[in-house]
Formats: C-alpha cells, sequence, structure tokens
C-alpha cells in the first residue's frame, strides 16, 4: 500500500514537473515571439511607474497578450527596477523583450505629439505636432502665441492628459528679460520667477521638459548651461585678446549676435571689433544704443533716431569707449567661440551687403564705397515696394 502510494506521489511530482517545464518553455517563447501589435503606438513611463502597471497598459492597448509573463520575466532577468520614464514608440509586432529592452534602457525618447515653445525677441510661440507611428513623418496641427486662448487641438489633447514631449528653443541674442516674460506666459509650466538673471548668462539652446516644470528650474538649467560654456571657452581662448574677463568676452559676444546672422561672419566681425578695440576705436554699433534705450525689455520697431544716437548712454558705443557696462542679449555658445577666436584681419568696417551678410574693409574709403552700395540697394527696395 505505502509503495502504491509513493509510486503515485513520485508519477504525480513528474506530471507536475513536465507540466512546469511545459508552461516554463511555452512563456519563454510567448516572451520572445512577436506580439498582436498589428500598428506602432506611443506609450508614456511616467516617474515612478513600474512594470506591472506599464503591462496592463500594454494589455489593454493589444501590445501583448500575457502582462503576467512580462512581470516575472521582468522580476526574473532584472529589469523590473531599470524602467525609465519618458515616451516610447513600440513597433508594431514588437515582442515583450523587445518593449523590455526598449523602456529600460532608456536613450532619447520618442513622441506622437511634440509642443515646440520657440522664445524670440518678438515673443513666443507654440508649434504643436503629431509623429505618424512606424513611419517618423510629422504633421503641423496647430501654430499659436502664448498668452492668448489655446486652439482647440492642443486644449483636447491637455485636457484629456495626453503625453505631449514639450521644448523650448530660445533664439540667441534674445534678452533675459525676454526669456523669463516667455517662460511665465507659457501654459505648460508651473510656478512663478519675479527676478530677471544676469543678462547673457541664459543659454540659448533647446530644452525638453515635462508638464508641470517649473520655471525656476528652466531658468537654473539656462543658467547653468551658459555658466560652463563661459568657462569652457574661456579656458580654451586665443591669445592677444584686447579683454580680460570671461564677462567682457560675454558682453562682445553678446554685441556679435546681435549684429550678425549669418554663423560664417562671426569670426570676422569679432576680428573687427578685437581690431578697433586694440586701436582704440569707438565700437559704433546700433545694437547697443537700442539696448541702451529698452534696457532689454521689448524691442523697438522703428529705427534709431539722430537724438538717441547722439545721447550719451552707458551703452551708446558711438559716444563711450571700449565696451558697454554688460551684455545687451544671451549669446550662444557660436559666438562666444568667435570672441574668443577672432579670424586673423586687418578689417576695421562692416555694412549690410544686401543679401543679408556683410561687406567688410580695412579703410574708411572702401567702407564708405559699401556704404553707398548699401544705400542705392535700400533705395531700389524702397522704389519696388512703392510700385516704382
Amino acid at each position: 500500500m505505502a509503495r502504491h502510494i509513493a509510486a503515485n506521489f513520485v508519477n504525480l511530482l513528474i506530471v507536475l514537473l513536465v507540466v512546469a517545464g511545459g508552461l516554463f518553455f511555452w512563456a519563454k517563447a510567448e516572451f520572445t515571439r512577436p506580439g498582436p501589435l498589428q500598428s506602432s503606438i506611443y506609450i508614456e513611463v511616467p516617474r515612478g511607474g513600474t512594470v506591472s502597471r506599464l503591462s496592463k497598459t500594454l494589455e489593454e492597448q493589444g501590445a501583448v497578450s500575457y502582462g503576467l509573463i512580462m512581470r516575472v520575466a521582468s522580476d526574473y532577468n532584472g529589469q523590473a527596477s531599470q524602467l525609465k520614464f519618458g515616451n516610447y514608440e513600440i513597433p508594431a509586432r514588437a515582442s515583450m523583450a523587445d518593449i523590455l529592452d526598449i523602456v529600460t534602457k532608456g536613450g532619447a525618447g520618442s513622441f506622437r505629439f511634440l509642443a515646440n515653445y520657440r522664445i524670440g525677441i518678438r515673443g513666443a510661440k507654440m508649434t504643436l505636432s503629431e509623429r505618424e507611428p512606424g513611419t517618423g513623418k510629422t504633421e503641423e496641427l496647430a501654430e499659436f502665441e502664448e498668452g492668448g486662448e489655446l486652439p482647440e487641438p492642443y486644449a483636447r489633447l491637455v485636457e484629456a492628459k495626453t503625453p505631449i514631449v514639450y521644448r523650448i528653443t530660445v533664439a540667441e541674442g534674445t534678452t533675459s528679460w525676454q526669456i523669463v516674460e516667455s517662460l511665465k506666459q507659457a501654459d505648460f509650466l508651473g510656478g512663478t520667477f519675479e527676478n530677471v538673471p544676469p543678462e547673457g548668462m541664459l543659454s540659448p539652446n533647446t530644452y525638453e521638459v515635462r508638464r508641470g516644470t517649473l520655471v525656476e528650474d528652466v531658468i537654473e538649467q539656462m543658467f547653468t548651461a551658459q555658466e560652463r560654456i563661459l568657462a569652457e571657452e574661456w579656458e580654451n581662448r586665443a591669445e592677444g585678446l584686447p579683454f580680460d574677463t570671461p564677462e567682457a568676452a560675454l558682453t562682445l559676444a553678446s554685441i556679435i549676435e546681435k549684429e550678425t546672422g549669418v554663423a560664417e561672419e562671426r569670426a570676422e566681425v569679432a576680428a573687427v571689433f578685437v581690431n578697433r578695440l586694440n586701436k582704440g576705436m569707438k565700437l559704433q554699433m546700433d545694437s547697443t544704443v537700442e539696448y541702451g534705450i529698452t534696457n532689454g525689455e521689448g524691442f523697438l520697431e522703428r529705427g534709431l533716431r539722430r537724438s538717441e544716437l547722439s545721447k550719451k548712454t552707458p551703452y551708446n558705443t558711438y559716444i563711450i569707449e571700449g565696451l558697454p557696462p554688460g551684455p545687451i542679449g544671451n549669446p550662444g555658445r557660436d559666438a562666444i567661440h568667435a570672441t574668443l577666436h577672432p579670424n586673423e584681419s586687418n578689417n576695421l568696417f562692416f555694412v549690410a551687403d544686401g543679401t543679408g551678410g556683410h561687406a567688410f574693409a580695412e579703410t574708411l574709403v572702401e567702407h564708405n564705397a559699401n556704404v553707398a552700395k548699401w544705400r542705392k540697394i535700400e533705395a531700389e527696395k524702397r522704389r519696388q515696394s512703392n510700385g516704382g
């Protein structure tokens, strides 16, 4: 009797082991085989998210057939604790193993909806785009100025709490006041910020943020970036420059940023300024005069008056010697680099050439000839605009 019971127990144990083994190999095959998803989808892994919550979401969206297998496998292979928050594209037919690799390796996030908040000297605009799953193609859904009524496509996404990737792009030369005021108007940022950071110390660049990020944190990120850039560029500066502090370099870089929008010209414009400073010549730049009038709070929608050009302010480089007391905007890294690595050149003058760039000259005679050409181009443009 006892022998019969023991034999039955052994048989049962064998059956259980066979079943368990079968289940193991079945689950392993399910984990690695192509999934049921017919087309790409986007998912968001929030901060503090778990594989348990993610697997349930994926089951609901038809991306995995057995969320339990995904949860057990992530615990077994150590991926359960490696989940990276962000937005991800899950391609069609992705296996559970593929999905776990995507959400645990992190890296550049994918998105379906992107809101790019662009800050410039004339204010801020938001562009809402949608990315087509599986193709990477994007379609613009709306463009609008912040501070007004939100367009329906954007408002609908926000109300539904649809994941949106937010990017803030700051144009080179924008002033600190303009940046702070624009950030304060952004509907997707939180908190308040009253103080304006020192001019020139916010790095113009693109920053990816999450909805609810504090304005203060964004400004801190910009400030830290500019501190690092200035320190790195100053450390590797060329010899023989006519200034001896990184603050002076930042001031000159901000003027270069305002005077040319052509990347290839920055080092040549820097050479002109360096040559003029070395010779004790006034810089004579309109951009500095304008800053003395606006203090960086807004911009002039007209040309400068003769009275303004002759009025003495700390920023009127037609009057003062050398550099103004501080930056007139926030220069990008390229302008800072050009300031600290100017071209080897004898040029002392430059003027617009009608193509978006500038004509440079070593002598006043050459410069006057370039000015005459520019005035002729301006006159022709006015004649055409008047229908002549």
